[in-house]
């Protein structure tokens, strides 16, 4: 679906630093076919959408994004963890404002940035020796420093059950698996925490129903770090498609130094044949 193939947009845009036109440039190649499985692409999100037809037509990448409240789908969270694994060595406050900005590409609306803040933070922990329940318990922390003020706070309740530690406590009936951000954060962290295996936590991800693609990936990219590359079942590795063009994506991108991009223009991108056909 859109989920793994944005998400493997995103490991390509980040090969040579982060840069906001790099990003947007693999974004409209994606559009154009990169990463589809199969040679197509299935469910992409309105909001996505709507900002690669304003980034196609000369929108600035920092403004194209969606900032009203509809806009709030999960469409960025589930593109969001390369950033967090390609500058986990970073201070929080950097990796929290990368996730931030590469939200806003599409998803702009604080609430958005926030979930994809936090899902970068908790990675970031994880990946830095904490376990995933001292992650958890990390981001109430630094959700206090990073989102204490305007215009964070306000929207900060919303991530309440995440917070303040009620998630694990919760049964499934509460737990909502739509494509609303913060219901997609929730569920995901939710599976984590009642489950012991990668296997076991992504299939309760996707039983959940509903957006189960989306929170299958978001639970998934974490379940991945928590368990390791060799929990994962490997018949399930073996039905990727394209996975040798897969394999040696990642390899570059574990290769990848930290350097200065070389980056095009806005305009030179535009101009390549990426714009969007009508």
């Amino acid at each position: 679906s859109d989920d793994g193939s944005l998400l493997l947009s995103t490991v390509e845009s980040l090969f040579e630093g982060f840069d906001l036109i790099l990003v947007m440039k693999y974004f409209l190649m994606w559009l154009k076919g990169n990463w589809w499985a199969h040679n197509k692409v299935f469910d992409i999100g309105g909001t996505t959408m709507a900002a690669m037809d304003r980034i196609a037509s000369g929108v600035d990448p920092v403004k194209a994004g969606g900032v009203g409240e509809r806009d709030n789908g999960n469409g960025s969270l589930m593109r969001i963890l390369p950033v967090a694994l390609r500058y986990h060595n970073e201070s929080i406050e950097v990796i929290i404002d990368r996730a931030h900005r590469a939200s806003a590409i599409t998803h702009a609306h604080p609430v958005s940035k926030i979930a994809c803040g936090l899902y970068c933070a908790v990675a970031a922990l994880i990946l830095n020796g904490m376990t995933f329940y001292e992650s958890l318990r990390g981001i109430s922390e630094i959700a206090a420093g990073a989102y204490g003020s305007a215009p964070w706070n306000k929207e900060l309740t919303r991530f309440r059950r995440i917070l303040g530690g009620e998630l694990a406590r919760l049964p499934e009936d509460e737990i909502r698996s739509t494509g609303y951000v913060v219901d997609t954060l929730e569920a995901s962290l939710w599976c984590l925490l009642g489950t012991g295996s990668f296997s076991e936590a992504v299939l309760k991800a996707v039983n959940l129903g509903d957006d189960a693609d989306t929170t299958g990936c978001v639970t998934g990219g974490l379940a991945g770090l928590i368990y390791g590359y060799g929990a994962i079942p490997p018949e399930w590795i073996e039905a990727l498609s394209g996975k040798g063009d897969i394999d040696d994506l990642i390899d570059k991108f574990i290769a990848a130094k930290n350097r200065q991009p070389i980056v095009p223009a806005h305009e030179e991108i535009i101009g390549d044949g990426l714009m969007l056909d009508d």
